[in-house]
């Protein structure tokens, strides 16, 4: 029987195994945590020192840094818009900035913006144009909002990566962080087979639940103000995940998506705790 290591929110090591591949690598095991319902890989050997500071996230296939915004612009506008709010005219830092698409929206509406990003093309890419910080480490100042979209996932400890942030927060600021939820409704409501064959990636390490993202926030010394449920992808794309078995039906039956129906659509979702997406709010302690 293999031998797994302990969780790293509960310290148990008994596991389930999910139904479903990991794409990228067939040899990973999907684990699910039997004491807390944390979603890990069996292994993280396959991430090696590098690996993100030289695109290895990309694959043989890796885009342009203008097509690949291309790719994000829609995640990009959206996240701009949803927290507008809270950095207009603050200093904002996103951690794991990928391409800087959300920095470049950010940039007129706070006051100061930098980025931290691994991979070294991108700092190259904007090194005129936007501060982007190869680590935590060498980042002056604080912030008043932390940013970290989808990134805390490919961590192996997120705990440590969340708290060096907490450090980069001024007293009274706040941390976003939106991870990838491991109760997602194609994956535990409607249980479709292709797509639990399809989204499971050898970089996501984690995929949480509330009570993990908030105990992973809790374990980093943080506050945690709330959990939302969020859903990214709308009623279109699962409709083609459950009849197709294949991605993209946000964008061949897109006319499906109105807004009244696509809102509906993530009250229910939300109210059933079976979102795609998890944002935490978090806060130094006081």
């Amino acid at each position: 029987m293999a031998k797994y290591l302990p969780c790293l929110v509960c310290n148990q090591s008994d596991y389930v195994k999910r139904k479903g591949r990991v794409r990228d690598n067939p040899d990973l095991d999907i684990l699910e945590c039997l004491g807390c319902g944390l979603v890990t890989l069996s292994s993280f050997e396959h991430i090696q020192q590098g690996f993100y500071e030289n695109s290895g996230m990309h694959g043989d296939d890796r885009p342009s840094i203008e097509n690949w915004k291309q790719e994000t612009a829609w995640d990009d506008q959206r996240r701009f818009q949803q927290f507008a709010s809270l950095f207009a005219d603050k200093k904002l830092l996103d951690f794991g900035c990928g391409n800087g698409g959300f920095l470049e929206r950010a940039r007129e509406h706070a006051t100061e913006i930098a980025g931290i990003e691994l991979e070294k093309r991108v700092q190259d890419f904007y090194s005129n144009e936007i501060k982007i910080y190869a680590g935590m480490d060498v980042v002056p100042g604080k912030y008043d909002v932390i940013t970290a979209f989808h990134v805390i996932e490919h961590l192996a400890d997120p705990v440590s990566i969340l708290s060096m942030l907490s450090a980069l927060l001024k007293p009274s600021g706040k941390l976003i962080v939106e991870v990838p939820s491991a109760n997602d409704a194609l994956l535990t409501l409607y249980e479709s087979e292709a797509f639990q064959k399809f989204t499971y990636w050898s970089q996501h390490l984690y995929l949480f639940t509330p009570d993990t993202l908030k105990k992973i926030g809790e374990m980093a010394g943080l506050k945690v103000e709330k959990v939302e449920q969020y859903q990214r992808y709308p009623l279109s794309n699962h409709l083609h995940w459950l009849s197709m078995g294949a991605p993209g039906g946000h964008k061949k039956w897109s006319h499906i998506d109105t807004p009244d129906l696509q809102q509906a659509y993530a009250d229910s979702l939300s109210a059933m705790g079976k979102c795609d997406t998890l944002i935490a709010h978090l806060q130094l302690k006081e």
